[in-house]
Order: C-alpha cells, then sequence, then structure tokens
C-alpha cells in the first residue's frame, strides 16, 4: 500500500519516525512530506522516504518571531495544494496535525481516503473560530485515530463526530528514543534522586501545582526542562532551592541522558488527552507520576494523583522517592506496558487495518 504520512509544521517528529519506520518493516510503501525540524533534523529512518521541503522551506536566517509566522501562513496555502497533486500517486493520505483549519479543510486531496490524527482533540488555547473550524475539519476526513478512549469520547461528544470514522490507536513508546546513545547531562549531577519534568512548559501543564507540591521535599532534586511557552520568572523565583531549570530545547541525545538519570517522571497537567513526553518515559522505564486526567488513567503503569491538588502530589512524591524497592517495582511495571501495550508494530497494523478498511 502506498501511504503518505504528513506533518506539515513537524510539530511531532519523533512520532512520524516511529509510525512510518514501524508501517514501512510491516512491507507498507511510506513516504514522510514534513518541514525542516527547526531545532535539527530526525534521524532517517531505514524504509521509508523522508520528503523534506514539501511545506515550510525555511533555512538558517530566515526571519524569527512573527516574520517567520507569517511567512509560513503565507506559504502554507501554496504547499497544501502541491500536496493536492501529488498525493494522487498514494492510495492513503494521513495527516498527523492540520493546524490552520480553516484552510486546510478546503485544501484536503481528493479521490481516496484521507486520515487524521488527533494529538489534541480541540485546541487547548483557541483563537476566535478555531474550535468551529477544526469541527469542520474533522467532517471534510474519512477517519480520524486518537490516542485514548477519552479523547474518542470528545470527539464524539464536544466536537461532535459520527462514532463511526473513529479510531482508538494507542501512542507508541518511543524506543529509537531510548536507543541512541546519550549525550552529557545538561544540568549538573549532584547524586541525590531526580525528579524530572519534561517538555514545553506551558500553563496547564501544572508546573505552579509541581513547585507547591515540592515545598519540604528535602534530598532530591527536581529538574524543569524544555523551552518555555510562557513567563517562567514567576516559577523560578518561587522555586525552592532544590529545584533546576533548563529553559531551552534539549536534542533527544540530551533527552536520553535525562531520562535514564531520572528517577522518577512527574506530569502534573490540568488536562491533556495524552502526552509524548508519557511514552517518552516509558520507553526509559522510568517511574511515572501522572495527573489523572485525560487519557491519562488508561495507562495502568504510573500513579495517578487528583490534577491541582498539590498535597496528594507531594505525597505521591514522597512516597515514590523514599521507597527504592517501589521504584523498581514502577520500572518492571513500565518495561511490561511497553511490550504489551505500546508496541510500534502492533500500532502500525492498526493503521494498516483502518486503512484496508478505507480503501474498501
Amino acid at each position: 500500500m502506498r501511504v503518505l504520512q504528513v506533518d506539515p509544521s513537524a510539530f511531532t517528529p519523533p512520532y512520524d519516525h516511529a509510525l512510518c519506520t514501524a508501517l514501512a518493516r510491516m512491507g507498507e510503501h511510506v513516504t514522510l512530506a514534513t518541514s525542516r525540524f527547526g531545532y535539527g533534523d530526525v534521524p532517517p529512518a531505514l524504509g521509508y522516504v523522508r520528503d523534506e521541503g514539501a511545506f515550510y522551506r525555511f533555512q538558517p536566517g530566515a526571519p524569527g518571531g512573527r516574520a517567520r509566522l507569517a511567512a509560513k501562513l503565507a506559504q502554507h496555502p501554496v504547499d497544501m495544494l502541491r500536496l493536492r497533486r501529488r498525493a494522487r500517486a498514494f492510495e492513503i493520505v494521513h495527516f498527523q496535525w492540520l493546524a490552520v483549519q480553516h484552510v486546510d479543510r478546503r485544501l484536503l486531496p481528493s479521490g481516496r481516503p484521507v486520515v487524521l490524527t488527533a494529538h489534541d482533540v480541540l485546541p487547548r488555547e483557541p483563537r476566535r473560530g478555531q474550535i468551529d473550524a477544526q469541527r469542520r475539519l474533522y467532517e471534510r476526513v474519512d477517519a480520524i485515530v486518537v490516542h485514548s478512549r477519552h479523547g474518542a469520547g470528545r470527539l464524539i461528544d464536544e466536537a461532535g463526530v459520527d462514532p463511526d470514522k473513529v479510531e482508538v490507536i494507542p501512542h507508541g513508546a518511543f524506543h529509537h528514543l531510548a536507543a541512541i546513545e546519550p549525550a552529557p547531562l545538561p544540568l549538573p549531577d549532584t547524586q541525590v534522586p531526580v525528579v524530572l519534568f519534561f517538555g514545553l512548559l506551558r500553563p496547564y501543564k501544572g508546573i505552579d501545582v509541581l513547585l507547591d507540591a515540592w515545598r519540604g521535599i528535602d534530598g532530591a532534586e527536581l529538574w524543569i526542562v524544555g523551552n518555555p511557552r510562557m513567563d517562567t520568572a514567576p516559577l523560578r523565583a518561587a522555586a525552592p532551592p532544590n529545584v533546576r531549570f533548563l529553559e531551552r530545547f534539549v536534542s533527544d541525545a540530551e533527552a536520553a541522558a535525562l531520562f535514564r538519570r531520572a528517577d522518577v517522571a512527574v506530569l502534573p497537567y490540568r488536562q491533556i488527552d495524552q502526552s509524548g513526553v508519557l511514552f517518552t518515559a516509558l520507553a526509559f522505564h522510568t517511574p511515572l507520576i501522572l495527573s489523572a486526567v485525560g487519557g491519562f488513567p488508561e495507562v495502568d503503569a504510573a500513579m495517578h494523583v487528583p490534577p491541582g491538588d498539590a498535597e496528594a502530589l507531594r505525597e505521591a512524591l514522597a512516597a515514590v522517592l523514599g521507597d527504592e524497592n517501589r521504584r523498581a517495582w514502577m520500572r518492571v511495571a513500565a518495561e511490561r506496558a511497553v511490550v504489551t501495550g505500546y508496541s510500534w508494530d502492533a500500532i502500525a497494523a492498526r493503521h494498516i487495518a483502518l486503512y484496508a478498511r478505507l480503501r474498501a
């Protein structure tokens, strides 16, 4: 089967890489159309064509900030029209993200099945009219992949999607990140237990709750690592001394070093559908503490706490940090979950079955 995978702005390179590689390993002919990732290229995968430059073609030195965003938006319709022509050579077109909904729904390829993965069911920080445009976009595609039963319920109840168009396929653990050679740790290692918060720093992720929960926890360090998408100055000012911030993009090799070093990973989100950070931690068999929101409760290999509850989170952190046997058990549970529930071969097989049904 000739499959065109599309991630216009390279929002999820590790996911694109893992899914395309697994589909190719199972005998499908896969092309990935994407942009150049802004912080360096994703390692090329054997068995599929990485079609660089099909979308936004920015070279070093291109305008930054608002100018770059405006240029990307202006180029986007041109690239979508080019994609429509190229899509005629494929039997399935599968979009991983479509972020300019009011434009994208009018420019989707025709004459072959179109699939969209709803990594975010509805925009969490919507612009005016964006939610309605997302609903209209869902009407135009033939199937929608979502990573949790919670997300499927939201698609049906909040976005008004026909249940027959919804396909629940779990997110996979990022094995290829766990297999790479780690870089030197980007933070000083003081040889005490480390709790890692990793990923884009955004308000809905509950970093303020985490810092409240951290007060009173001694003999360990909290590392908050990721590119900021919010004003973090108040968080840094209020943080206890045993909290370290690394506010920048982190390479895959640095991420590997961080997750190998971490004794616990924590995701204290206020809202979420599903998270690539969670499945990175699972790939490294890192013990996980998660808020009980969105699709997180569907991941059994983790400890869950009520969202926004700093006291419950503090108790969970203290319990896991204070019990090495419990952490060892949580690592075994994570390893078992990766094998039984989040294998990319199984995920690819479910995608292939979906594609076959749509073609039929």
